[in-house]
């Protein structure tokens, strides 16, 4: 049996430092946040700490107040953090919410192809006919948590389907790794790069699967998944840095190493409970804790990125600033941690 190599009472403090950090952060309704509070609602989930879920339901409360802007792909991540507070507040007001994003992304949101969702970013037609594996975590796997908690199967089903067809527009079938977007206009990957956060997206996303979808082996959607997650994390093991984090663009030596994707990627080893991944985990627990700061800030993590026209637009994406994303899947990571020991600990490994 593979063996985690950290310090719990370490670990929890360290997710209290982010916590307090990411809850300073003036954040509004949109998908930094959304991964933020997605972060903190797996730390809670994680650890029990009621004032994780009350720090969320107080911010969320002040946001919804002063209104809420118009919904995109983007801004549905919020999604997670809505589902996490009705789960456990059971109040109709987040209910609500819930069900507009669910209606805008079924019935209003841009699609082409297959009924493939368009990742959108702000109300104009963004991108046209553009798919990103960004929209796997901020929809897919909100329209998969939404439709198992509230037994809607025909959500289940759309949520299975973004997965499938964004396999077949995205991951490079000859080495298993994904592409940041795919234009199905052009019919190519445009620049056609091997993006960190990409692929965090893509195998995070996907290794949830499994855990929040009941008998999910009865979906043929799944068994592609399943097989797509397999193939990316073998090839994903072997981009993986001395310092136990992946790049920004991760078949690129002269590329930074980017902590956000980092996070996502060994949360999806994690996730896969696969003991022959734990090593890369355990290099990664070393290399995300180096990069978190006394102060709660997780460091070096890339600005919002769009499909860049070159390398080096991916290269020199500042890394300078806190950034939302990097505060959650950091959680996320952690999170995951624990719950992986205490599995272990249950006998459930």
């Amino acid at each position: 049996m593979g063996k985690l190599e950290f310090d719990r009472n370490c670990m929890e403090q360290t997710m209290d430092r982010i916590v307090e950090r990411t809850m300073r952060m003036d954040m509004t309704w949109d998908w930094p946040c959304g991964v933020a509070y997605y972060g903190i609602a797996e730390a809670y989930e994680a650890t029990g700490k009621q004032e994780y879920l009350d720090l969320m339901k107080e911010r969320v409360d002040e946001l919804i107040s002063l209104g809420l802007p118009d919904f995109t792909v983007n801004t549905c991540a919020m999604g997670h953090v809505l589902l996490t507070l009705y789960q456990h507040t059971g109040q109709e007001v987040y209910k609500d919410i819930i069900e507009a994003k669910l209606n805008y992304l079924e019935h209003e949101a841009l699609r082409f192809g297959d009924h493939v969702l368009q990742h959108t970013v702000s109300a104009d037609n963004d991108f046209p006919e553009q798919c990103w594996a960004d929209t796997l975590f901020m929809a897919a796997l909100f329209l998969l948590r939404a439709g198992v908690m509230l037994e809607r199967p025909e959500l289940t089903a759309d949520a299975l389907k973004q997965w499938y067809w964004h396999i077949q527009y995205l991951q490079d079938e000859k080495n298993g790794l994904w592409y940041h977007g795919y234009n199905h206009i052009t019919k190519d990957h445009m620049s056609g790069f091997y993006w960190g956060r990409a692929n965090c997206w893509a195998a995070y996303t996907m290794s949830q699967v499994a855990h929040i979808l009941p008998e999910c082996y009865l979906y043929p959607e799944y068994l592609e998944i399943a097989g797509s997650l397999n193939e990316q994390l073998s090839a994903l093991k072997l981009y993986q840095t001395d310092s136990g984090l992946w790049r920004t663009l991760l078949d690129d030596n002269e590329s930074y190493e980017e902590v956000s994707a980092s996070a996502g990627i060994a949360a999806a080893m994690l996730a896969k409970k696969n003991p022959l991944y734990l090593k890369y985990v355990n290099k990664t627990v070393q290399g995300l804790l180096a990069n978190v700061t006394e102060d709660g800030r997780v460091m070096n993590v890339s600005g919002g990125t769009a499909v860049m026209k070159d390398r080096e637009g991916y290269r020199n994406i500042s890394r300078k600033w806190i950034q939302g994303w990097g505060q959650g899947m950091a959680l996320t990571f952690f999170a995951g941690l624990l719950q992986y020991d205490a599995m272990k600990g249950d006998g459930a490994l």
